[in-house]
């Protein structure tokens, strides 16, 4: 495969160029593997526009050399991290104003750009790499497509075992046994396994309570592959549905569906909520869909564009987004479907492969 990092770091120096900033600080370790490789938990990057300069500590210092090589000038720190790039900054040239993450750095940080880094200007900075992030090239959108039929498989073989009786960790254990059978590097994000009443809570976390037959059983779940991301949602019904499961749920598949189909790069995050906004309230249930309508995926499971209501971003080509449209109803239940979809330039492409008919089980 490509090594596509030097098309990274050429786009973003251009926007340095933009800024008229001679350079920028990464804190945010997605955005410095992004442009780097480099996969570890503690690492700080200074990209200028003649060189990139790269601090992490004795526990990568094999690991560093492997995953970002001569790409930059690397320095391996036992104590402090800072003390590092201070030292690497020095040495830099015709570095005088330099950008920082001013939504990644903690405050003691910022601290310590206007003490130990006096010696250079500082100037907030927002999204200039996340913006970078948003059009996938062809590597990441294999990787995410490996995610997304791992995260498939994983489901299909998951809910083939479940019965009345278990309790939503179990499920949850399962679930995570069969990702990680399957490959999953590790999950994005905490598994939400929800039944009966609890379904109608949108981020619920698994608990002790017994599925028992006639509940929605929701699963929201995602894969890892290669350091990208997928994210699913599925609602099942354990034994028989009733009428009123059947209805809401053919309400949110057919938004689902609506969405899904018409998402196209070029349009706003807050025309493509509308999509399956629309729909839902059309039929009845608009306060009951409380949350947006999706979000782009790549390194993080939550990252830009948005897809909603307060989103006048344009949704630009090759991005990957979840289209998850819900209906909720406190003490009832719950039901979302969510799948991950690649806004190609000739129309979206669905990712998830899962089917989207209500499944009883159990």
């Amino acid at each position: 495969m490509a090594d596509r990092r030097p098309d990274r770091l050429q786009a973003l120096r251009r926007a340095l160029d933009a800024a008229k900033l001679d350079g920028i600080l990464l804190t945010s370790l997605p955005n410095i593997r992004y442009l780097t490789g480099f996969s570890g938990s503690s690492a700080l990057l200074a990209v200028t526009h003649s060189e990139l300069l790269f601090v992490t500590d004795f526990r990568y210092d094999v690991q560093v050399g492997e995953e970002v090589g001569d790409l930059a000038r690397i320095s391996i720190e036992r104590q402090s991290l800072w003390d590092g790039l201070w030292r690497m900054l020095g040495e830099a040239h015709s570095v005088e104003l330099m950008g920082f993450e001013s939504a990644q750095l903690v405050h003691r940080d910022f601290e310590r750009l206007l003490n130990a880094g006096s010696r250079w200007q500082w100037r907030a900075t927002v999204n200039v790499v996340e913006v970078l992030r948003e059009r996938k090239d062809a590597g990441e959108l294999a990787l995410i497509a490996d995610a997304a039929r791992l995260a498939g498989r994983a489901l299909e073989h998951t809910v083939s075992g479940v019965r009345a009786g278990m309790t939503e960790l179990e499920v949850a254990g399962a679930l995570e046994r069969a990702l990680r059978d399957g490959g999953s590097e590790g999950f994005p994000f905490e598994t939400i396994v929800a039944s009966g009443p609890r379904s109608a809570l949108p981020h619920a976390r698994p608990g002790s309570r017994r599925i028992e037959r006639g509940d929605f059983l929701l699963v929201d779940f995602g894969a890892i592959v290669g350091g990208y991301c997928s994210d699913v949602t599925r609602t099942f019904v354990v034994g028989r549905a009733d009428q009123a499961q059947r209805e809401v749920y053919e309400v949110v598949r057919e938004a689902n569906a609506l969405a899904s189909r018409g998402v196209h790069a070029g349009m706003t995050g807050r025309d493509a909520d509308a999509l399956a906004r629309s729909y839902i309230e059309g039929r009845g249930y608009g306060e009951e869909f409380g949350h947006s309508l999706g979000h782009g995926i790549g390194l993080e499971v939550h990252e830009a564009p948005r897809l909603a209501r307060t989103s006048d971003a344009t949704l630009p080509p090759h991005a990957v987004v979840t289209i998850e449209p819900g209906v909720y109803r406190a003490g009832w239940g719950g039901v979302r479907i969510e799948d991950d979809v690649v806004l190609d330039p000739d129309g979206p492409r669905i990712l998830t492969d899962v089917s989207r008919e209500l499944l009883e089980i159990g």
